[in-house]
């Protein structure tokens, strides 16, 4: 066990600027972790654009390419003003698996496959380690938070609100997977589509709500990069002294001898 993960006595759980900070840093935080409105955006703008001229159209292969040309043009964009890429390059990831799908079986409603199969897949992940003891939201919030893994062992109220959250994530997912695999099955692609785009921010906006509320009541939490540095600027303020001790019992060591000779 590290020095970062041995729990420590009389550790003070409360936030240390005041629960408002407390709340402001959370939000900046989920705000940063799940790209804020702008990632949203880019989240749903391919799909709609997909399932828009498909309903007027029913040309699969226009339909597709359009989704993935405007998901690119987000990446460009995002390029050009050299802001953050990875939400519109895990869109033009997504899109690209969804268009090579319904290219290849010829049927629409493929294109929406992999991002539902994605959908279930990290619903189960949320729960799956939240029963392991390491609930996957504070495997994705500890570094935005500086705490990386400090949460597990050293701060039990805060181990507590990530699992609550990845609960929260998990079973809002699975409610989502519960009304569209249904309609996959059963229902045409436009209905399909509308009813996925439709649900693209809601069940997320309720997510990260709930996955704040849960933080902001939470103890604040442990700078592990913070503790290092203090760790480390300790260090060289030991060897510091060490040598000059050394220096100067090597003065006092060389006077005795010239007074001696």
């Amino acid at each position: 066990m590290t020095s970062l993960d041995k729990p420590t006595e009389g550790t003070d759980q409360s936030p240390p600027h005041g629960a408002g900070d407390a709340r402001a840093v959370t939000e900046a935080a989920l705000f940063e972790a799940f790209g804020g409105a702008r990632g949203m955006i880019e989240t749903v703008v391919p799909g709609l654009l997909f399932v828009a001229i498909f309903t007027v159209n029913k040309n699969l292969h226009v339909s597709a390419l359009a989704a993935l040309a405007v998901s690119l043009v987000l990446v460009v964009v995002r390029l050009v003003m050299k802001d953050t890429v990875k939400h519109a390059f895990s869109g033009v990831f997504g899109v690209a698996f969804g268009v090579a799908f319904a290219m290849f079986t010829g049927n629409a409603k493929d294109f929406y496959l992999p991002g539902m199969l994605y959908t279930l897949g990290l619903a189960l992940a949320y729960i799956v380690t939240t029963l392991a003891g390491v609930p996957l939201i504070g495997l994705i919030l500890g570094p935005v938070f500086k705490e990386n893994l400090s949460w597990r062992t050293r701060n039990p109220g805060r181990k507590k609100a990530y699992a609550k959250a990845s609960w929260a994530w998990g079973l809002i997912l699975l409610a989502k997977c519960a009304i569209l695999f249904p309609l996959y099955w059963w229902s045409d692609t436009t209905k399909l589509g509308w009813v996925l785009v439709a649900l693209k921010i809601p069940p997320f906006l309720l997510a990260v709500w709930l996955t704040w509320v849960f933080l902001a009541k939470a103890p604040a939490p442990i700078d592990v990069f913070a503790e290092m540095e203090a760790e480390e600027k300790a260090e060289q303020e030991r060897k510091a002294a060490f040598s000059a001790e050394a220096a100067e019992a090597g003065e006092q060591a060389g006077g005795r001898h010239r007074r001696g000779a």
